[in-house]
């Protein structure tokens, strides 16, 4: 089986937050899709080694912060390639805390959304939330980052936790 086939699909780059009472975090994630409109229902795939994937099952919440493709690959990395166990990935970065009492990303982000799970599906490596959309803004205009262009443009990498990682391959 081919599984390069599988990069044909179209992915954005986000920042999909969570809390844990007063604790945040957040992490890239490109695996985020609008299921229906009424309600207005997203889904979003996380590791499960992921600290994020532990603070939404804590929570039952979610932001999603949508990125621009001006985003810098050192933030990207910031929230992609360090770990919220060790670090702050917050500190430094422009955020606003939403009605639902977590944060969303303003740095890079073309706008942003708030969501209520509403059901959990383990798919082995991550669980996929489905979530009730119960906030959004628009921050600015622009053109979203897509996942290819992340590769092809900014020559960005797939870490290990990524839904889309294949194993030995080199992109």
């Amino acid at each position: 089986m081919d599984q390069n086939v599988l990069h044909n699909l179209s992915y954005g780059m986000y920042v999909v937050s969570s809390c844990k009472g007063y604790l945040m975090n957040g992490q890239i994630a490109n695996t985020v899709f609008q299921i229906t409109s009424e309600p207005a229902t997203v889904g979003v795939s996380i590791n499960k080694n992921n600290l994020t994937r532990e603070y939404i099952e804590s929570s039952n919440l979610f932001t999603c912060s949508i990125l621009t493709d001006e985003t810098p690959l050192l933030f990207i990395g910031k929230f992609g390639f360090k770990s919220g166990r060790t670090e702050n990935k917050f500190k430094g970065v422009e955020s606003e805390i939403l009605k639902n009492g977590c944060p969303a990303v303003i740095d890079h982000s073309l706008g942003y959304f708030g969501a209520r799970v509403v059901k959990r599906v383990d798919c082995e490596t991550h669980i996929l939330f489905i979530g009730e959309v119960t906030e959004a803004k628009i921050i600015k205009p622009g053109r979203p980052m897509t996942y290819e262009y992340y590769h092809m443009v900014k020559r960005g990498t797939t870490p290990a936790s990524a839904p889309t990682f294949i194993k030995g391959e080199k992109r």
